[in-house]
């Protein structure tokens, strides 16, 4: 990933980015839990305290066990794909436990039953955390619009609209990292009269972490912030702030 240097007013951006609280610590965005060695470079960090740091951590080990044991079907952990997961699960029999016993055979196909407020907790945190990284913004208020579920569960014209770069209408925040990666580009566009012309776009793309395990788009555009997340190109969320 880029490292880029933040030039939005420091102010902004005060404490743990979760309460508020003294940053005593640091904290990767996304959690390396979501991730596998070799990490990428460069990974995101954000201010946090003790506390927040501490709260997430096994709502963050259940969901990457939940996500990879949801596709794979099963905890055994020989079937689990990702070595970091299957290292969780051997060492956590609890964890384990608790996840095989939210499985399920429903006409003959395997589901798992998420304990959601969970899946929340760690969607939202990841978030807030992108929001503050790329945008510059505290978001430590509940959001006005969260969905989070397979990204195949939205009709196709929804995931089409999901997955598609932002063309960007406003600037966000001046010296925001997100702003350091807008692209201008030129396309064409054909005028009620028929005629072709050529018009810059501003557009913001997609943050690949790792390669079909962790992307990401922040928008900060027309009022509105809103991080979108895909991991595993499987599990996918959307939440929104109005500012």
């Amino acid at each position: 990933m880029d490292q880029l240097n933040n030039y939005a007013d420091s102010r902004l951006l005060n404490g743990c980015i979760y309460c508020g609280g003294p940053p005593e610590t640091r904290e990767h965005v996304p959690s390396k839990c979501l991730l596998e060695s070799p990490y990428p470079t460069n990974l995101n960090v954000v201010g946090c305290c003790e506390s927040c740091n501490q709260s997430f951590s096994k709502d963050e080990q259940y969901f990457v066990c939940l996500i990879e044991s949801v596709l794979c079907g099963s905890t055994d952990t020989d079937k689990i794909g990702r070595p970091s997961v299957a290292k969780i699960l051997k060492k956590t029999p609890a964890l384990r436990q608790r996840i095989e016993n939210s499985r399920r055979e429903i006409d003959g196909q395997i589901v798992f039953e998420p304990e959601i407020e969970r899946v929340n907790n760690v969607m939202l945190k990841l978030a807030r955390g992108h929001a503050s990284y790329e945008l510059s913004q505290p978001c430590r208020s509940d959001p006005n619009h969260f969905w989070c579920g397979p990204l195949l569960t939205l009709p196709k014209e929804d995931q089409e609209t999901f997955n598609s770069v932002h063309f960007q209408q406003n600037f966000g925040e001046v010296g925001s990292r997100n702003m350091q990666r807008l692209l201008v580009t030129q396309m064409t566009v054909k005028s009620e009269d028929g005629k072709e012309k050529n018009v810059s776009m501003v557009i913001n793309d997609w943050i690949d972490v790792q390669d079909d395990l962790y992307r990401f788009i922040a928008i900060d555009d027309m009022g509105m912030l809103i991080i979108r997340i895909v991991i595993a190109e499987y599990f996918a969320c959307e939440v929104a702030w109005e500012i």
